[in-house]
């Protein structure tokens, strides 16, 4: 079978790096002061006034840091061009900037290896093949084959993106394609799907699925493992359930700096347990899982169990 790595991007618009460019813009640069962006949910700002923005947290991002492409984008510090992990790594960053960031690409093949303390990994990419096989029919590498043992055992917080696929998670594509790491992740304790909506939901303004997103469809399992951010492309030019992930990514260092001795299937949980229904329009399991994330219902609680 033939195993296609694939980044979640709605719409690739890749365009070629420099050599120069590469250097100057890879991961590690100091960041800047927080600030809350116009594409951030308000909530966001609640949990930094709190004094939680992910100390104490490993973020490890898998994903494209090698390739010659790259696309244009803003989050908020002037248009860019970089490659797809690293604005996945900077979006991640900018939601929790406390925390300890690692990258790794995708293509590495190699074992994620994991801090002390609570560990989150953001997934913004997809293995695909044709559809019929099952996950233990795939040839995973040691970089796979440790994300999907640490989503089973609990041992990190993963954040996958859904896809841009517009189908139900574990269905194939219009290729005829599936991504079978999504299928692999399925049931797994400390996994969470991410989708996209058009742009953060309130009560008063409801938001709807973006027409890209993929969704957790009538399964039940998948449906509980399934949450939706807002992802607000009019503002970044950055589209895709690619940009869904680093949220939650965000979102789950922000919980680890306040519940310190929280476990990631704990995290993974308190997320989930607490997404709002309210904000999305035409609210539905079977297209937005649980809900729309809230950090600020998830911070709540003195302590989580």
């Amino acid at each position: 079978m033939k195993i296609i790595r694939i980044v979640s991007l709605a719409s690739l618009g890749l365009l070629a790096l420099t050599a120069a460019h590469a250097q100057k813009s890879g991961p590690g640069k100091t960041a800047p002061a927080p600030q809350l962006q116009t594409w951030m949910s308000p909530e966001v700002a609640d949990a930094w006034k709190q004094g939680y923005k992910g100390s104490g947290v490993t973020v490890t991002v898998v994903d494209d840091f090698r390739s010659n492409q790259g696309l244009y984008g803003n989050l908020g510090q002037g248009t860019q061009l970089l490659r797809h992990g690293e604005w996945t790594l900077k979006e991640a960053s900018m939601i929790a900037p406390s925390a300890t960031l690692r990258s790794q690409d995708f293509t590495s093949g190699t074992t994620v290896a994991l801090n002390r303390g609570l560990n989150v990994l953001n997934l913004s990419y997809g293995m695909y093949a044709a559809a019929g096989f099952t996950p233990s029919q795939i040839g995973w590498s040691a970089q796979e084959t440790s994300i999907i043992s640490y989503a089973q055992n609990g041992k990190a917080v993963i954040s996958k993106a859904a896809g841009n696929d517009a189908v139900a998670i574990g269905a194939a594509n219009a290729s005829g394609n599936v991504d079978y790491l999504n299928v692999s992740l399925k049931g797994a304790q400390s996994a969470i799907y991410v989708g996209a909506l058009n742009t953060n939901g309130t009560t008063s303004a409801p938001a709807s699925l973006a027409s890209y997103s993929n969704t957790p469809g009538a399964d039940a399992t998948v449906q509980n493992q399934f949450l939706v951010v807002g992802v607000d492309g009019a503002k970044t030019g950055l589209y895709g359930t690619s940009f869904a992930a680093p949220i939650i990514t965000g979102y789950s260092a922000i919980l680890g700096s306040k519940f310190t001795k929280a476990t990631a299937t704990q995290i993974t949980n308190q997320l989930l347990n607490t997404a709002r229904q309210d904000t999305i329009s035409n609210y539905n399991a079977a297209t937005h899982g649980r809900g729309e994330a809230s950090i600020t219902r998830a911070l709540a609680p003195i302590s989580i169990q």
